[in-house]
């Protein structure tokens, strides 16, 4: 009798065996400590109501400083535990920083499904530079419970293996690509330049977000990006929401005037200028980032952005 084909997710082989009901969850506090219990137990609400079942056990009183623990604690919480069995999701229960102390030791992150955004940005894309599939940029434990009804349900249907509608944007540079997709807090992602746990950009599909900074920082993130020559190897780019802090309507990083409001640039005309020359299609506007409206999307999934009619789309 032949052995059975071992189950892929219709994304592709890349990612992990759909979820079904009754597997576990494991809480990851790889950031900053945890500081609103009300909004874990929400979360933790909307997983169980998928049928799955969060593993106990987790500290929420654990801190260091900042944050959620000294390296060595949050490091142990991507190690086995036998007692728990093994997790079918790694949930990140919040951003912040700490994740890209944990990369400067060795940090086996097998293959599996590792659920975050913002701060996590460098776990899941080291994850996806050793190799490995189950990175998705999504909602935290902490957020997920005020996101929109259809962004819960995306990433339910990621994660049971349910097909994922496009996502629209705005048209900002026409044409079609087709690559891996990669998705990216700008300010975490730039900090992996120049490191090993940066994931290959060749012909990858770029969705980048950032929140609370001011346009010209978003400037220098992009020009930092196109001095290493990091934009021009991409296929396709992305942007989803970026809000700026205010900062931008009065001084720069040394208490200079940043000259008067009128001739400032805002962020989505940096994001234009600094990707309208690199020759690739580009999309703005998409419901990815900080903020309610956080759709999940697979790290490795092969994706099509479509520039002209304004659509990301996930290919089987």
């Amino acid at each position: 009798m032949s052995s059975p084909l071992p189950q892929c997710h219709p994304l592709g082989a890349d990612l992990p065996t759909p979820l079904k009901r009754g597997d576990r969850v494991r809480l990851v506090a790889a950031s900053s400590a945890l500081s609103d219990s009300q909004r874990l137990e929400a979360g933790l609400a909307v997983l169980e109501s998928w049928g799955l079942e969060p593993e106990g056990g987790f500290d929420r009183q654990r801190r260091w400083g900042y944050l959620a623990g000294k390296d060595e604690h949050r490091r142990a919480d991507f190690e086995p535990h036998p007692e728990l069995g093994p997790a079918g999701l790694r949930a990140c229960v919040r951003g912040g920083w700490g994740a890209a102390r944990l990369l400067e030791h060795p940090l086996d992150l097998a293959p599996g499904w590792l659920l975050g955004f913002s701060d996590v940005t460098s776990l899941l894309w080291a994850q996806r530079a050793q190799g490995h599939g189950g990175g998705i940029h999504g909602p935290l434990i902490t957020t997920l419970a005020a996101e929109p009804a259809w962004s819960r349900q995306r990433l339910h249907d990621l994660l049971f293996g349910a097909p994922l509608e496009d996502l629209r944007g705005e048209e900002w540079r026409g044409g079609v690509a087709e690559g891996p997709l990669l998705v990216a807090n700008l300010t975490v992602a730039t900090h992996l330049l120049g490191t090993p746990h940066l994931p290959p950009l060749q012909g990858a599909v770029l969705v980048l977000e950032d929140v609370g900074e001011a346009p010209y920082r978003v400037d220098r993130m992009l020009t930092h990006w196109r001095l290493t020559g990091a934009l021009h190897q991409l296929a396709g780019l992305g942007f989803g929401r970026f809000s700026d802090d205010g900062e931008s309507d009065q001084t720069d990083d040394e208490g200079a005037e940043t000259g008067r409001r009128e001739e400032r640039f805002s962020t989505e005309q940096v994001l234009k200028e600094r990707s309208a020359d690199l020759g690739i299609p580009v999309l703005g506007g998409l419901d990815v980032g900080h903020g309610p409206g956080n759709a999940a999307l697979p790290l490795g999934a092969r994706a099509r952005l479509d520039g002209s009619n304004g659509r990301l789309s996930l290919l089987a």
